[in-house]
């Protein structure tokens, strides 16, 4: 099973996309600054969270939410959840 998540930096106020199979692991990554991509953006918080199968479902969908389309899909999801 892979998580695909979603967070936002309390520093930047951005959000990083990204897939796991760990998701409590990644998350301390993230927030220990062990991730280049965001480690100068910490503290990271979890907003969005979904399950996929398999490791290729969840590059799909990865990649879905980082285009154009897909961004507009989180606006309406994080919308909906502010």
């Amino acid at each position: 099973m892979y998580y695909i998540y979603i967070l936002i930096s309390n520093y930047d106020n951005k959000l990083y996309v990204g897939f796991t199979n760990d998701l409590k692991r990644r998350l301390k990554q993230h927030n220990r600054g062990q991730v280049n991509s965001t480690k100068g953006r910490r503290p990271l918080k979890l907003v969005y969270k979904e399950v996929c199968e398999t490791k290729k479902a969840a590059i799909e969908r990865e990649r879905y939410l980082k285009s154009g389309c897909g961004q507009e899909f989180l606006k309406q999801i994080l919308n909906g959840k502010n």
